[in-house]
């Protein structure tokens, strides 16, 4: 008598990784994807580094994975991963929907955006199309993409410049702060109000909260 094959269901479950720094958040999405028939989690991981370990051991179909976490943030979590295998599929699953963050994660390779407070079916429909290879970006994300990409970056010194002055620090302040001369302060805050396409301080600090460019 010959045994018995494995149910199709059993033997193509989608194996999931799933990464978030909120134990709720990491339980809740557990069981939500645990209750589908095709759906498998494989690992859960409260951390970047313990995401990308966890990822080396299962090798899963699909990564779930935050933005904000702690020491390594999501996007350095879809880096990594994609250093180890540029085919990798990767949902992001967020509360963050600055351009700037929804840029720097697609450009790493996500593969869909989500907001926590999609439905949950949308959230399991996208895990299953990302599977198949598909990209899932809703317009508004591939507006913030196109914004993203379109406007010319910061450097790394008119970023140090912005985030002082996001917290009300003077031209003279900042001068000191960075080593800089004021003139240079200057000089530096006319290119970033030239690249965020604003006119005031003021302006230039919503802008660039809005953007994610700085933390307020």
């Amino acid at each position: 008598m010959h045994a018995s094959k494995p149910s199709a269901s059993r033997r193509e479950k989608l194996r999931v990784l799933v990464v978030d720094d909120h134990v709720t958040v990491l339980e809740g999405l557990t069981a939500i994807l645990g209750r589908q028939e095709d759906m498998s989690v494989v690992a859960e991981a409260s951390t970047g580094h313990h995401a990308v370990d966890l990822w080396k051991i299962h090798r899963p179909d699909v990564v779930l994975v935050d933005i904000r976490m702690p020491q390594m943030d999501g996007v350095e979590v879809i880096e990594a991963i994609r250093r180890l295998d540029g085919n990798a599929r990767i949902v992001v699953l967020t509360t963050v929907d600055t351009d700037n963050e929804v840029y720097r994660a697609v450009r790493a390779g996500a593969k869909a955006y989500l907001l926590k407070d999609c439905p949950r079916e949308e959230l399991v429909d996208t895990i299953r199309r990302v599977h198949r290879g598909e990209t899932c970006l809703a317009p508004s994300v591939v507006a913030k993409l196109a914004a993203g990409v379109s406007s010319d970056p910061l450097t790394p010194r008119e970023l140090e410049v912005l985030q002082l002055l996001a917290q009300g620090y003077s031209n003279k302040e900042i001068a000191t702060k960075l080593f800089i001369s004021e003139p240079t302060v200057k000089t530096h805050l006319r290119s970033v109000f030239s690249k965020l396409d604003v006119l005031s301080r003021t302006e230039a600090i919503a802008t660039a909260s809005q953007r994610g460019l700085v933390k307020l």
